[in-house]
């Protein structure tokens, strides 16, 4: 039973946590087991050598924390870098702000590249720095791959070019919370050096496990880390690989049963097909948007998310009462604008299991919404605008045909 009731089914479109898809939800309704028995170190060693594929990457070392993406971020800075560390870290939404408080609280210098709301990290600034830096004093480039706050994408194969150009040893953190699974990422090509993401997100399971992978720099840089670190330290869990057992501390059972059935489905697909899936989701989101008359959050093309939305409101709307409409009269979660952008942008959350026609079902319903708002709308613009689209790119179900 929901706790609070309505009719049907909700219609989830935040950018996280996102649906659950069935066979997951019945891979997880299992009792507990004993995580010592030869059963689960069995099924952890094929998650860990499975996870390495959502992150492209055949060099890297995974790890399956019981955390959130926060506790993965933590897991990330302190086994690599040391109090005192210079890092060059960019501000460009809610959620890079919050890493970069982290970064701060855990007593990083934290040298912060800050942009306006709606545009990608500034690379001529890091060029500027990594040109001036022949001492190398530079630590490491933190970047979030998909800020969510605003629906911007980074191009990391433009980060990993500038290091490369000035033969730079820093070592690059990648917070891929809302686009690994989702977005085109390639770890080993782009020279990742850890990269994170979380289990609500594009992995379509409930919040709780941190999925960390860091390349062999990573795990180096790991052996003379001195930042304080207890649940997330990484040795403990590699002192559990060796020995074969995999988990310091008692994992999710049940989170662990649904990560095999997750990654199976993804794997079905295919990840690249779950990339294109994803693009064709976001360009259909744009395209009603348009034909809305409202404009994107995201100032430049290059920067366009596939995974989330994030929609201006003229100044005479409140885009809370838009989300908090959604709830109350039509079953239908969208996100709302945070800190700079809170009462100015909605998000429309596209990433998951998550199809064509369930996203027309949710362009609907903002149509009425903004309609109830007083928003001089077109009702069935959007959804016009959309269908046309998918209706001349979506491909035959590869299981189908």
């Amino acid at each position: 039973m929901d706790y609070v009731y309505a009719p049907g089914k909700n219609h989830l479109f935040v950018p996280g946590p996102v649906n659950i898809p069935e066979p997951v939800l019945r891979a997880m309704n299992r009792n507990n087991e004993d995580y010592r028995s030869p059963a689960i170190p069995a099924l952890t060693k094929t998650l860990l050598e499975d996870v390495k594929k959502i992150f492209k990457s055949t060099t890297g070392t995974p790890f399956m924390i019981p955390t959130t993406g926060t506790g993965a971020w933590e897991s990330a800075l302190t086994n690599t870098l040391s109090p005192g560390d210079r890092i060059v870290s960019f501000l460009i939404g809610q959620f890079s702000l919050l890493w970069i408080d982290q970064q701060q609280r855990l007593n990083f210098n934290v040298d912060v590249v800050e942009s306006e709301w709606g545009q990608g990290a500034n690379l001529d600034v890091l060029e500027s720095k990594l040109a001036e830096d022949g001492g190398h004093t530079i630590k490491a480039i933190c970047i979030v791959h998909n800020e969510t706050a605003t629906g911007v994408t980074n191009d990391l194969s433009k980060v990993r070019f500038l290091l490369d150009k000035y033969k730079h040893p820093a070592l690059l953190l990648v917070d891929g919370v809302s686009s690994i699974c989702a977005l085109d990422f390639r770890m080993d090509e782009w020279g990742v050096d850890v990269a994170l993401t979380g289990s609500q997100k594009a992995l379509s399971l409930p919040t709780g496990i941190g999925i960390i992978c860091a390349s062999p720099k990573a795990l180096e840089a790991s052996k003379t880390s001195t930042s304080v670190k207890v649940f997330f330290d990484w040795k403990d869990y590699l002192k559990f690989y060796k020995l074969g057992t995999y988990w310091p501390y008692t994992p999710s059972i049940q989170l662990l049963y649904g990560l095999r059935a997750a990654l199976d489905l993804l794997f079905e697909e295919g990840i690249d097909n779950v990339i294109a899936r994803h693009s064709r989701l976001g360009k259909a989101t744009r395209l009603a948007v348009e034909a809305w008359g409202l404009k994107n959050c995201t100032q430049k093309e290059e920067w366009y998310s596939d995974t989330v939305t994030a929609v201006l409101v003229p100044s005479y709307i409140d885009s809370s009462e838009i989300v908090r409409r959604a709830w109350k009269r039509y079953n239908l979660s969208l996100g709302l604008g945070l800190n700079k952008v809170a009462g100015k942008v909605f998000r429309i959350g596209h990433l998951g299991n998550l199809n064509e026609l369930q996203l027309l079902g949710c362009l609907a319903g903002v149509e009425m919404i903004l309609k109830d708002v007083g928003y001089p709308i077109k009702l069935g613009s959007g959804v016009a605008a959309a269908s046309a689209y998918l209706q001349n790119n979506i491909p035959l179900i590869p299981s189908r045909i």
